[in-house]
């Protein structure tokens, strides 16, 4: 039986010539005014999610059978719990630790490629809307004072535009697992999405940025989250979970297990969701689970008001911090 979910994602720009982005008629993004100046997130402080139209793919067939075979798998280490609320608190920026740097050189003995990351999601994991811009050229692009991130861009140079073979419109926490959802131009037979985009991309790092389309199946999303992480592992790839901006599931409990997840196994936990707390509606539009949409400009306080700027700019924040200790272990 295939189980589907969906959550619609509504507006999508579309990229012109000029590096610039446009919307569909009646469909951009809240423009809040009058609304109050944003700072500019503070580094020491940094210590987006999207959602999905269309053909609302999700899971049971074809579970993803591992391509390379790992011995000694990871596994998770008892850690104090946050308890129910505990993830607010959490910072945006995540200190990163050894276990990360354990997973890396883990994947270059498996011959990851330690430049290049891949972005596990929904359509808001595509380049249209998350970092895509960063390989565009500095036109599309302004760092401001965030000028450090300008070697970040340049290592990870070619996974910014890159479409993922595992983010797609609709997709869930199963959906990465259902080989219905492969792209057959690269995918092998019974392939599953995430398999397939580790086997083609040889990523070093994963951001797994799901959750909202899990509502429909909260059950489900624990455990697949658990195989996801542990899948990733197992092919020596960072994963960087995220939280997301939505509370579609009314309680937090999503963002909570993301949260549990993280610490459990000791891997980073990007709280985008802390993020876009201080912005107008807390950085959503008016049906409160779409992101606000701003350019990548990050010397510019009216973009910086926006949610989708605040996502691209902590995700760099987050890989450069990744960078660091993986290189200075």
């Amino acid at each position: 039986m295939l189980i589907l979910s969906l959550v619609g994602c509504s507006v999508s720009p579309a990229s012109l010539p000029n590096g610039t982005t446009t919307f569909p008629p009646n469909s951009s993004p809240v423009v809040t005014t009058n609304s109050p100046e944003v700072s500019t997130p503070e580094r020491d402080r940094l210590t987006p999610t999207s959602i999905e139209s269309d053909t609302p793919p999700s899971a049971t067939s074809s579970v993803v059978t591992p391509t390379r075979t790992v011995k000694n798998t990871p596994t998770p280490s008892a850690t104090p719990t946050l308890g129910e609320q505990g993830w607010k608190s959490l910072p945006i920026i995540p200190p990163i630790s050894q276990r990360v740097v354990e997973i890396f050189q883990m994947g270059q003995a498996l011959g990851n490629n330690p430049h290049a990351f891949s972005k596990i999601g929904d359509c808001g994991s595509t380049p249209t809307w998350f970092l895509g811009d960063f390989d565009r050229g500095e036109a599309t692009y302004r760092l401001g004072r965030y000028t450090s991130l300008e070697e970040v861009i340049r290592i990870f140079q070619g996974s910014f535009d890159r479409t993922s073979l595992a983010a797609r419109s609709g997709f869930n926490a199963s959906s990465v697992f259902a080989s219905i959802w492969s792209d057959r131009t690269y995918c092998q037979a019974n392939e599953a999405p995430l398999a397939c985009e580790y086997r083609v991309h040889h990523p070093s790092i994963a951001f797994i940025m799901l959750g909202t389309n899990d509502v429909y199946h909260p059950e489900m999303f624990e455990p697949q989250m658990r195989k996801i992480i542990e899948f990733s592992i197992e092919q020596g790839v960072i994963p960087i979970l995220s939280t997301k901006g939505d509370n579609v599931e009314k309680d937090g409990s999503i963002n909570a297990t993301i949260a549990k997840l993280a610490r459990e196994y000791d891997i980073p936990l990007w709280n985008f969701w802390l993020a876009i707390q201080p912005l107008p509606n807390h950085g959503l539009q008016e049906d409160n689970v779409h992101l606000t949409w701003g350019r990548n400009f990050f010397d510019d306080p009216q973009a910086l008001s926006k949610a989708w700027t605040v996502r691209n700019l902590t995700a760099l924040l987050v890989l450069e911090a990744i960078w660091l200790k993986i290189n200075n272990p």
